[in-house]
Formats: C-alpha cells, structure tokens, sequence
C-alpha cells in the first residue's frame, strides 16, 4: 500500500510538471533499497505512461512550437541511445555529483526566480 500511495503522489506531481520521476528514484534508493541500476528503470517505466497521460490531457492547454520541440525530441532520443551505449564505460561517481550539483543549482534558480 506504501509503494502504491508513493505512485500515486509521485504521478500526480508528474502531471503537474514537477518532475515525479526524481523524486520516485529518490525514494526507491534511499527508503525502498532497490539498486540504482533497478531504480533507473523502474523510473523510466514509471515515467512513460504518466508522461502519456499528461500530454493527453494537456493538449487541449497548449500548443507546441513545433520547430523547437520536433529537433529537442531528436536530440533527446539522440541523447538516449548514447547514454545507453556509453553509460557502462563512464564514471558513475562523477555522474552522481554533476547531477547532484545540477539539482541543487536548479533548485536554487526556483528559489530565487518567480
């Protein structure tokens, strides 16, 4: 009941744009004990469907600019398989602190902006 009362506060903030799926890796490491190499996907699977769900709904609210959108999602599944096939041979150690410096001046940028 705890994992499934987890999904449903982590998807709901999902489809508010907040950004559940870190959150979800946060809480699958720390307080679940599943490995990190699970917990990636997992996320993702987790990320998928409500990531559908909330486009579905939010369609109606808004309209892509589609000459910026349509190259980012190239880029974006660019960037993916090259995550998948060079993510082995990179420092995990190194990643870990980019991405935790990142979330901590990105969280300082929505501390300070409107």
């Amino acid at each position: 009941m705890v994992a499934f009362a987890v999904g449903a506060a982590l998807g709901f903030l999902s489809g508010l744009g907040v950004g559940g799926g870190s959150l979800l890796l946060l809480w699958l490491t720390l307080v679940a004990d599943v490995p990190q190499t699970e917990a990636r996907v997992m996320n993702l699977m987790f990320f998928l469907p409500c990531a559908l769900v909330a486009t579905l709904f939010r369609r109606k609210q808004f309209r892509p600019n589609w000459p910026v959108t349509l190259p980012a999602i190239a880029a974006g599944l660019l960037g993916a398989a090259a995550g998948n096939f060079l993510g082995p041979m990179l420092d995990t150690g190194l990643l870990k602190k980019a991405f935790g410096i990142l979330f901590i001046v990105c969280g300082i940028r929505e501390l300070r902006t409107k």
